[in-house]
């Protein structure tokens, strides 16, 4: 039946139904359209193809049934969001995983991710046992203590699915995604429009949700925003580079250290607050320079700030590579799993034939 699919690929394209009726061209009103998404009543192969073409989906997408649903969603929000607009943005990202899978299957590729025995880790009471998960993860993952130099790399590779998507109003997004057949899975979506140390930070911070059991006396934010300084700065490798106590740095130093950790100048100097390297006047003597930097407002533009697509997913397209190099998808149906065009697709092809003569 077409009503959930339908639905979610309307949602998902942040259209109404009224708005679907107008963009089909009133082929059926939008009380039809509404009765197709509660499977009343199924559209003629025009109105289907209509569908499938205005909502940018193939008509057997449409007419499969979903076999997934995202649990335990948690959104990390640069502003307030309705229940619409949260609906349409875990629509978008359960359309993308479907997607994501379905290539994951065509190529017969495992679908586990490399979950600690221990996580979630005993009930998180402490801020500072934050930084005891992030250690526990690190040693687990064989990370030591060296600065990640591609942290959704990393996290593609351990079986976590990455997204990025454009949402004005979200910085990022942890839920777990459960199957009609197979274990449930980890989904981290990022704003593709961030900065990539934001990015960075933002999926440590998803992260630290997806691994620590938090008690109800602390804060979930709390608690993962200190994670994520653990995870991407290691107290030990910030004593050795700036010292166990400091009454002033110079921001050439932060920047420098920016360089080192693909973090912010502010992450740097929230987590070396809570280590207690900076004591509160140097804390404050920074923001209030950050501040008038105009670093703590839009678009958090810090000096020496790292373009957006230096931490941006990659896995998905490199398998839609794969599965076309090996004859196991049409190029119609890369395309589509990529949300391009297949002259987008062709284009991306070509120049990356151009690339690899001239290497």
């Amino acid at each position: 039946m077409i009503g959930q699919r339908l639905k979610l690929a309307r949602s998902a394209a942040g259209l109404s139904l009224r708005d679907l009726e107008i963009k089909i061209d009133n082929l059926v009103s939008a009380q039809a359209l509404s009765r197709y998404e509660l499977n009343e009543m199924m559209p003629s192969s025009k109105v289907l193809m209509a569908l499938a073409r205005t909502l940018e989906v193939s008509e057997d997408y449409l007419l499969g049934e979903p076999e997934m649903a995202l649990d335990g969603v948690e959104f990390r929000k640069k502003a307030k969001m309705s229940a619409k607009e949260e609906a349409q943005v875990e629509a978008r990202v359960l359309h993308l995983l479907e997607r994501y899978l379905s290539i994951e299957e065509i190529l017969n590729l495992p679908v586990e991710w490399d979950e600690p025995r221990e996580a979630p880790y005993p009930v998180v009471a402490n801020i500072v046992e934050a930084d005891r998960g992030a250690h526990i993860l690190r040693e687990h993952w064989g990370l030591g203590l060296e600065p990640i130099p591609k942290l959704v790399e990393l996290l593609e590779n351990r079986g976590i699915k990455v997204l990025a998507i454009d949402a004005e109003k979200v910085d990022g997004l942890t839920a777990r995604v459960r199957r009609a057949k197979g274990s449930t899975l980890p989904v981290i979506v990022i704003n593709s429009k961030d900065w990539a140390e934001r990015k960075r930070f933002n999926l440590a911070h998803e992260l630290g949700h997806l691994v620590l059991d938090v008690g109800p006396d602390l804060d979930c934010e709390k608690a993962a925003h200190r994670f994520a300084g653990a995870f991407l700065m290691p107290a030990e490798v910030l004593w050795g580079e700036v010292g166990k106590h400091r009454t002033s740095i110079s921001i050439a130093e932060l920047l420098r250290l920016k360089d080192l950790f693909g973090t912010s100048c502010q992450a740097i100097t929230y987590r070396c607050r809570d280590l207690g390297i900076f004591p509160k006047p140097l804390y404050k003597q920074l923001f209030e320079q950050f501040a008038a930097a105009g670093w703590r407002s839009e678009p958090y533009q810090e000096a020496g700030y790292l373009p957006p697509g230096k931490e941006e997913p990659r896995r998905l397209e490199r398998l839609c590579y794969r599965a076309l190099a090996e004859n196991a998808i049409s190029e119609a149906k890369a395309a589509e799993v990529l949300g391009i065009s297949t002259r987008e697709l062709n284009s991306r092809l070509d120049n990356a034939a151009k690339v690899a003569s001239h290497a």
